[in-house]
């Protein structure tokens, strides 16, 4: 087969030539410079395949080297993908090249971006195309072609919605919030090590409420840690220093430290002086204006603030009258139950509060409702010096939604455990987003989870609950969900809720959605696979790949689907499946394409996954970018789908 032909056209011949026949001087390359052509080229690649392809080249001939036309035979197999060339020639109509015309025919009618131009169609041109000569005539070649299909600018996930564009003006009670629980910990709860990376980690990740659990430590210098266990100690002053220089990488909104403090009033002062001295103007220390709070400031107003949250003596006004004078060595008392903490809260021993009403499902009244501990007051002395550091978020011990709905400041905040809380979504639903609408709600992990698992956080999203707070160290479907959810909005920590999870006197509940319906239409089409993860018992580039595209959201929208398995191809399996879904509640839905390599009829090893908000979906022809079980990127790991859906 002649150069001319595998490259349809000259022009894109000589362009190769150009760049690559200096490497070819000698005659033959090895595989390391093989793959810095590929580099040279600008096409990402996986080590394991241009391996795999690179040996079938040189078992065919003796030796270790490889020609200039072996060269362009692994660079067509791992690059010139059919179903890229399918679409190229269906508005290529000589089959060498797209003019602009051609391309935004093609953006209209496959990307379904209606608004697409000639300025549109010019700026894709000059960004991919590499072949000076086409781009200088306002064409594009495959190669252009095949390099903006697997741009980020083709990602499934919409390049509008990658910025911040919500309303950042709402109270801060009306946003879904980045949370991390134990933030210090890398691993489990109990023998596990502290470090400081679980902050910056975290924060590097957007995450906007941090966990800082407070002991007395020696010479005066308070330590965190997970007490009464055998994880490691980090310096308080260390955490705080780390917060500092972290806090505004990755997103300009505020942070909020949750301090579990376990210290004496001797040591919240040194708390509250290191809060003081290292964050600087960073730190909240009053409220943004001299009237009287009655509605939660936006994060908007709070840019580059980092707010505390803990237990607080008194009112914001109050403590604004102390602050005039010197409150050094004062402490002051708050009345507490001494009932379950939050980290004791267990499946058994979590109550389940119930409205009272005149009439109750049968089904309700059979369920026995576990006995609470007796509660008995006690009295928690804390240091008035950081008592007056906590302004908007002031934690405060959750009683019942009555009880919050009477009594409960709009800056009082309530910590509730998982188990508790996933009861009061089942029973009381529709007074749970009644509250999340009007007070920020944290929910945490129950005691139990020693080896620092993770619930499901979508329940707790789905009746509005700001801070679910995960163990952002274990990798898992929970985190994957989070990462996604909170790539919305650009990734700042933010989401704002729906309207119907805001709405004082809304009737949405989960389990029954009613009028709030807006079901969704939703096609999507598993066109191929490129460069997946190899299975970690092939000893080559092979896997059995197979898809599982799930929605997560309210009961009613959770589903799950699976394709095919391609057997022994992980570098380019095709599918051309298609799957549809009807979603009810679109606003809340997170859509998961996840990769594994069937390694038996019981078994399979995951090998990635993409998580995102449904709504973030990218109409069209568009690459699917799969990370690692860590969140890490699998560059150029990816699905290839059509996607299309409407309301």
């Amino acid at each position: 087969m002649t150069w001319a032909r595998i490259f349809l056209n000259p022009i894109s011949h000589t362009w190769f030539l150009s760049i690559i026949q200096n490497d070819f001087r000698a005659g033959r390359i090895d595989l390391e410079n093989t793959m810095r052509l590929f580099d040279k080229l600008q096409i990402p690649f996986n080590f394991a395949h241009i391996k795999h392809v690179f040996k079938k080249m040189i078992d065919k001939q003796k030796g270790q080297l490889i020609n200039i036309e072996d060269f362009r035979s692994i660079y067509r197999a791992i690059v010139h993908r059919p179903e890229f060339n399918e679409l190229f020639r269906t508005y290529a109509s000589n089959t060498k090249f797209l003019d602009d015309t051609q391309l935004i025919e093609f953006l209209r009618n496959e990307q379904y971006e209606t608004e697409a131009c000639e300025k549109t169609a010019l700026e894709i041109i000059l960004k991919y195309e590499p072949i000076e000569e086409v781009k200088k005539r306002r064409q594009m070649s495959f190669e252009g072609f095949i390099r903006y299909l697997i741009s980020e600018e083709c990602s499934v996930f919409q390049n509008d919605l990658k910025t911040v564009y919500q309303d950042m003006n709402h109270p801060l009670c009306d946003y879904f919030i980045s949370s991390s629980h134990n933030t210090y910990l890398i691993s489990d709860q109990l023998i596990g090590p502290s470090d400081l990376w679980g902050y910056t980690s975290a924060l590097l990740k957007g995450c906007r409420c941090l966990e800082i659990d407070c002991w007395d430590g020696s010479n005066n210098e308070p330590v965190v840690y997970h007490g009464h266990t055998l994880t490691s100690k980090l310096l308080f002053h260390a955490v705080i220093q780390v917060i500092d220089k972290y806090a505004f990488v990755a997103s300009d909104y505020p942070v909020i430290l949750s301090l579990e403090n376990h210290c004496s009033p001797k040591q919240q002062e040194v708390m509250a002086d290191y809060l003081e001295s290292i964050l600087g103007d960073k730190l909240l220390t009053s409220p943004l204006d001299d009237a009287v709070v009655t509605q939660l400031p936006s994060p908007e107003a709070l840019k580059f603030k980092i707010l505390i949250k803990n237990k607080k003596v008194g009112t914001i006004e109050e403590g604004m009258l102390r602050r005039e004078f010197d409150s050094h060595g004062e402490t002051g008392e708050i009345s507490d139950f001494e009932d379950l903490s939050e980290e004791e809260e267990t499946d058994e021993k979590a109550p389940l509060y119930r409205r009272n009403v005149s009439t109750k499902r049968k089904s309700e009244e059979q369920l026995p409702t576990p006995p609470r501990k007796k509660a008995k007051m006690k009295k928690i002395k804390i240091a008035i010096a950081l008592s007056d550091l906590v302004i908007y978020t002031k934690s405060q011990k959750f009683v019942s939604f009555d009880h919050s709905l009477s009594n409960q400041q709009c800056y009082e905040n309530n910590s509730i455990g998982e188990t508790r809380a996933r009861k009061f979504v089942k029973h009381s639903a529709k007074d749970f987003i009644s509250h999340t609408s009007r007070f920020i709600t944290r929910i945490y992990p129950k005691g139990a989870r020693t080896f620092s698992s993770n619930y499901n956080p979508h329940e707790f999203w789905n009746v509005g609950c700001q801070m679910v707070a995960l163990n952002f160290q274990t990798p898992g479907v929970q985190m994957e969900l989070q990462n996604g959810k909170f790539l919305d909005n650009g990734g700042c920590g933010y989401v704002l809720k729906p309207e119907f999870l805001r709405d004082r006197l809304s009737t949405f509940t989960p389990q029954n959605v009613g009028s709030h319906s807006k079901p969704m239409s939703l096609s999507i089409r598993l066109i191929s696979g490129h460069q997946l993860p190899p299975s970690s018992l092939s000893k080559t580039n092979k896997a059995d790949p197979l898809v599982h595209i799930e929605i997560y959201g309210v009961p009613e929208d959770q589903v799950r689907k699976k394709s095919s398995v391609i057997k022994s191809n992980a570098l380019s399996p095709r599918w051309d499946e298609i799957f549809s879904f009807t979603v009810q509640v679109p606003e809340l839905a997170l859509i998961r394409f996840c990769v594994e390599d069937e390694i038996s009829l019981v078994s399979n090893e995951f090998l990635g996954q993409y998580t995102l908000p449904l709504l973030c979906l990218s109409k069209g022809y568009r690459n699917v970018p799969l990370l690692a079980k860590d969140g890490g990127k699998l560059e150029p790991a990816s699905l290839f789908v059509h996607v299309w859906y409407y309301q």
